[in-house]
């Protein structure tokens, strides 16, 4: 008896018993369905997690001020204790090893009026190395200039988002716009940046010179004049980020007159390092959630078990009769197998069926990254085949290992 053969005798088999071959394949849809839709949500976090990562800028240190302490004791906040200040940017770019690029961003928000059309964004004061230290490169027009800073320039580098709003499908490049009712001249558009790792649209933004920022739009400090707002540190490849963050640490507890022993009044982090720590918080999430699913496989593989035992003993005249013929206890094992393994693979088609739609719902209901990968599906239903196998296994063998004459006689 051929394979072939097995499987036309699996399938008028199963069709036989329609309702209950559904019922039993039930664990097996469920657990292929959920190793599927988990596997794929977490698979996708941690895609835009990374995306997020690559966001950041990479090899990166960012710089707050502030020294309120959250749970655990450390330290947290921003923005509560002196200001980050010109003079310790350049302090850091000169003492600080391996620093290749360092700009503050010092953010308030306003109106930018081009015409009629009037759009409140996020306005963020800018060294010219910002660009650099953010991954984050113009894509048409020109960048700041240190010119741009000591001037303090009326010029502005606008975001994706900001060049939609205001200008539609015309050209900004040269355009002057109102930024909080005063003139100024766009000189730049960013490339695309996508969200930030708190769901902010990073493109709704408007760049100006650092100096233009604390005269025009975000006012001078009255403890900090030259104040920078938070500080982005880029360091080349072959720089150890922990050595430099002890360095920059060390740095400004010198220049801030930091007792030892004395909480800091500001915060040194790498946010690269934290994204990373909760991409594998998902990654471990996903997998003990796709575990909890190999429960329903098992769970489907029982019942396989004990729907293939009960067949052996409604067919127990069919098997004798065809050992008596001259089947093999072989063939008569390989048919129940298929039958098994026929009933598991239905069940992972539907299970993989129902986990993509399921996926694709969930992706558009709640806007969240889905990634459905073949190697998953072709996971599940390589664990849907080995559930058949090995749940059916055993009783195959209790219908090979039947005596013939025993199996003819019995009612």
């Amino acid at each position: 008896m051929t394979l072939f053969d097995s499987l036309a005798i699996a399938w008028t088999a199963l069709r036989s018993n329609l309702l209950r071959s559904i019922l039993t394949t039930l664990g097996i849809i469920i657990g292929v369905a959920s190793v599927i839709i988990l596997v794929s949500v977490g698979s996708g976090a941690r895609v835009e997690v990374e995306k997020q990562i690559a966001s950041l800028g990479s090899n990166m240190l960012v710089v707050f001020s502030g020294s309120s302490r959250g749970m655990g004791g450390r330290s947290a906040g921003a923005g509560t204790d002196l200001p980050i200040a010109e003079g310790d940017v350049a302090a850091i770019r000169d003492k600080v090893q391996g620093v290749i690029a360092i700009s503050g961003q010092l953010n308030g928000s306003g109106p930018v009026v081009n015409g009629n059309t009037n759009w409140t964004t996020t306005l963020s004061g800018v060294h010219p190395d910002f660009a650099t230290v953010r991954d984050w490169p113009v894509r048409a027009g020109r960048d700041f200039t240190p010119q741009d800073i000591r001037a303090s320039a009326k010029v502005v580098i606008l975001g994706q988002t900001a060049v939609k709003q205001l200008f539609q499908d015309e050209d900004p490049i040269g355009a002057t716009i109102r930024v909080k009712s005063a003139p100024f001249q766009v000189i730049g558009v960013l490339a695309p940046k996508g969200q930030s790792a708190m769901g902010r649209d990073q493109d709704d933004v408007a760049l100006i010179p650092m100096t233009t920022a604390r005269g025009y739009i975000v006012g001078k400090s009255q403890v900090q004049s030259d104040q920078v707002g938070q500080l982005y540190i880029k360091f080349d490849n072959s720089t150890d980020l922990k050595d430099a963050q002890e360095q920059i640490e060390t740095l400004l507890r010198q220049r801030r007159r930091i007792q030892p022993g004395a909480e800091d009044n500001f915060n040194v982090r790498n946010l690269a390092e934290t994204m990373k720590a909760r991409t594998e918080v998902l990654s471990t999430m996903t997998y003990l959630l796709a575990a909890t699913s190999v429960i329903s496989l098992i769970v489907g593989g029982i019942g396989i078990m004990n729907i293939m035992l009960v067949s052996v003993t409604e067919r127990t005249r069919e098997i004798g009769l065809r050992l008596a013929v001259g089947a093999r206890q072989r063939d008569i094992m390989r048919q129940f197998l298929v039958e098994a393994v026929t009933l598991c693979l239905i069940g992972g088609l539907i299970g993989i069926a129902l986990g993509v739609g399921a996926a694709a719902i969930v992706a558009n209901a709640a806007d969240w990254p889905v990634v459905i990968s073949p190697a998953v599906i072709a996971l599940a239903m390589a664990a849907a085949a080995g559930t058949g196998i090995v749940f059916g296994y055993f009783p195959a063998r209790r219908a090979s290992g039947l005596n013939p004459i025993e199996a003819l006689r019995s009612e």
